[in-house]
């Protein structure tokens, strides 16, 4: 797999100064983790299941959940089950089609072993589970259920919690919840290949819904815990895991508020256009948020709809200027000190900035460095149907 492989070569050269790199399941679980960028979710009982996943990676989709959780019926997960089973045996059938990341959003532990027994053979096109509402107490099981899933598998299978619960959300109950789920993600730590954050669910919580005017971060009861998360499972010292942006809901509504995106660089790119449609479609308000989840240090987005797979890639680009300034701290030939930045409007401290410089160079790999004139607004153009 690569970001961007949809682009023709002439393409890619002109709007990258170093392409993306390619990636597989076995690239290693940091590189795994940047590289999930927008993970697609899809609920289990689509009827044309496999021809969805197929086209969709073929339009740049890396990583898809399938979701036998909240996007079905309860009395629809048997239905969703066979069709999910039915699907993996099609794409393992097709080896010439390379399909991306899959992970399975299961119900309950119990799911894990039952459907990899059932899949046989074809459980080697799977790469790992979605574990929601995980919590301190029913982390243990979900872990052991993949446990026994490598077991009958004979692989490794990757694991995804999702942070969603009344216990982490609580004021009263959540630093001693996050305590208890980074003791025990550490000890799986081989498998954990992000933290998701199900703000739906937490914000059901409390009877709240943000509009398409607003930003997760704009509804406090959900962005501090956010911040406790980032605070306890994100850090940079070699202890923290990747934590993913939470979902953004809207692909097309009415609007109270003036449009969250700035008319200039899509003038100065000749892609006004593009700009009525991002505005149209609240897709303004899904930047603004990739933005901030960026500030906030988070990675990747959760997506349920095709159109938010291409704005997220193109915003995970890494600058020419940021990875000029990247390079500069890592190649710096003393242990701190500052350094004036190449395009001279900026300080690069090396000390303070070195963790920052290492995950620019991770994101680099996985979504390649802009050319110099390229912008998040021609990256997005050569990615969205016109």
């Amino acid at each position: 797999m690569r970001h961007f492989a949809y682009l023709s070569a002439p393409e890619t050269d002109a709007l990258f100064e170093t392409p993306p790199e390619p990636f597989h399941r076995d690239s290693g679980r940091d590189l795994l983790s940047v590289a999930l960028g927008a993970t697609l979710y899809m609920p289990a009982t689509r009827p044309s299941l496999t021809a969805d996943i197929t086209k969709q990676a073929a339009a740049g989709v890396t990583s898809v959940v399938v979701c036998l959780e909240d996007s079905i019926a309860d009395d629809e997960v048997a239905e969703g089950e066979a069709n999910l089973v039915a699907t993996l045996r099609d794409l393992h059938e097709q080896p010439q089609t390379e399909p991306p990341l899959l992970f399975v959003r299961v119900r309950c532990a119990a799911q894990i072993p039952a459907l990899v027994a059932r899949l046989g053979p074809a459980a080697s096109v799977l790469d790992g589970f979605v574990m929601p509402k995980f919590t301190a107490a029913s982390g243990t099981e979900y872990l052991h259920a993949i446990d026994d899933a490598d077991r009958l598998a004979g692989t490794t299978l990757l694991a995804m919690p999702v942070i969603e619960s009344g216990a982490v959300l609580y004021a009263e109950t959540r630093v001693d919840e996050l305590t208890r789920l980074r003791a025990l993600l550490h000890r799986d730590r081989r498998r954990i290949l992000a933290v998701r954050l199900g703000a739906t669910d937490l914000c059901a919580l409390y009877g709240l819904r943000r509009s398409p005017d607003l930003s997760i971060y704009d509804v406090k009861v959900v962005s501090s815990l956010i911040s406790d998360v980032v605070n306890v499972l994100g850090r940079a010292d070699g202890s923290g895991f990747t934590v993913t942006g939470p979902v953004w809901e809207y692909y097309g509504v009415e609007r109270i508020f003036k449009p969250q995106l700035r008319a200039s660089p899509f003038a100065e790119h000749n892609e006004r256009e593009l700009r009525g449609r991002l505005v149209g479609r609240a897709i303004d308000g899904l930047i603004r948020e990739v933005s901030l989840d960026r500030a906030n240090g988070l990675t990747g987005k959760t997506a349920i709809h095709p159109s938010h797979v291409a704005v997220v890639h193109a915003l995970s680009v890494v600058t020419s200027e940021e990875h000029r300034d990247a390079s500069d701290v890592l190649r710096a030939d003393r242990a701190g000190g500052v350094l004036a930045s190449g395009h001279r409007n900026k300080m690069n401290e090396i000390g303070p900035h070195t963790a920052w410089a290492r995950r620019t160079m991770l994101r680099a790999r996985a979504f390649g460095v802009a050319a110099e004139d390229v912008s998040f607004v021609d990256l997005l153009a050569a990615s969205l149907p016109r």
